[in-house]
């Protein structure tokens, strides 16, 4: 069976983790996260359920067979929804429109 080259890619706040690795064709997007060793470097990944994943920025499953130069990526999961976020922004202007900024001189 022949070889193909992927990358494992990783995206934390300060740093991004890019590792390329070769895998067996018809390898899953999981065993290419395995043989990474982001699982042993970041055990707080978990691809069953909290960290979703994709190919090139879609959203596949973990037992996605992976392509010749595909990009796996590991999506953190939101701190924030951002509809909840948007709300908050819109109440917050409504807010300083309606006065709720102090005038000068006071």
């Amino acid at each position: 069976m022949s070889q193909i080259d992927v990358e494992v890619v990783y995206a934390l706040r300060q740093t991004q983790k890019v590792l390329p690795v070769t895998v067996e064709e018809g390898a899953t997007l999981r065993q290419a996260v395995e043989l990474s060793g982001l699982l042993r470097e970041y055990p707080d990944i978990d691809l069953g359920g909290r960290n979703k994943v994709g190919v090139w920025g879609k959203l596949v499953k973990p037992d996605a067979a992976l392509r010749d130069k595909d990009r796996v990526e590991i999506y953190r999961p939101l701190i924030a929804d951002a509809k909840e976020v948007r709300k908050q922004r819109a109440a917050e202007g409504k807010a300083m429109k309606k006065g709720g900024g102090e005038s000068v001189g006071d």
